[in-house]
């Protein structure tokens, strides 16, 4: 297999979809291209000078994977940012074949771990979600006051990251992503309100390929 591909869940653990469209850097979801139309005359004749188009973003892309050996296993993470920009938009990837989670800054892995997923009668979503708000001690009011501290939440249904949970095989979520505590410690120290989170089902990605 090329060092540049990378399946989910497997050498490198990277979980991604391949997108034409860019995320801005600025956390945004699309990006943006609103060059202004040539505004019409004053009645002085005076014409306004139409504004400069706006530069368009850098795609976000993977520039770097974890050297990372073998497949993630259940309770195990990896943290590791040197090499990587200290600043940078922050994307996250959980990929529900492969049930690991990646963190990545401005395109530079710098976090993995094996993952806490749903089961079929309570499904975790795929799809593409901002990071609505986030919570340090959370409960969970539907099922019991469980724990769900370090709570990155990604939908208005209750569909969140977080950490207080076993991860361990024979183990499920109804519906959220359960990471490690230490993996969640440092990731809720990274992540930001509206940084995207991308939930797929067995993606495979090229380093240098933009996501979305």
């Amino acid at each position: 297999m090329s060092e540049a591909i990378k399946w989910i869940g497997g050498t490198t653990v990277v979980a991604v979809v391949l997108l034409g469209s860019a995320i801005i850097a600025g956390n945004a979801l699309e990006a943006r291209n609103s060059a202004s139309p040539v505004a019409a005359a004053r009645p002085a004749q005076v014409a306004l000078a139409s504004p400069a188009p706006k530069p368009s973003p850098r795609p976000f892309t993977i520039r770097r994977v974890l050297p990372i050996e073998g497949p993630i296993k259940y309770g195990e993470w990896h943290w590791n940012e040197e090499g990587a920009p200290a600043e940078g938009p922050i994307v996250m990837t959980v990929d529900l074949e492969a049930r690991v989670i990646s963190v990545f800054r401005d395109g530079y892995e710098i976090g993995a771990a094996a993952v806490l997923l749903g089961t079929d009668e309570h499904p975790t979503p795929v799809g593409s979600f901002p990071i609505l708000s986030k919570e340090r001690h959370n409960v969970s009011e539907q099922y019991g006051n469980a724990p769900m501290p370090w709570t990155l939440r990604l939908t208005n249904d209750g569909v969140a990251i977080h950490g207080g949970s076993t991860v361990e095989l024979g183990w499920a979520s109804h519906g959220c992503v359960g990471a490690p505590d230490p993996f969640m410690a440092r990731l809720f120290d990274v992540a930001s309100k509206g940084d995207v989170v991308i939930i797929t089902r067995g993606k495979k990605a090229e380093v240098g390929t933009p996501l979305a």
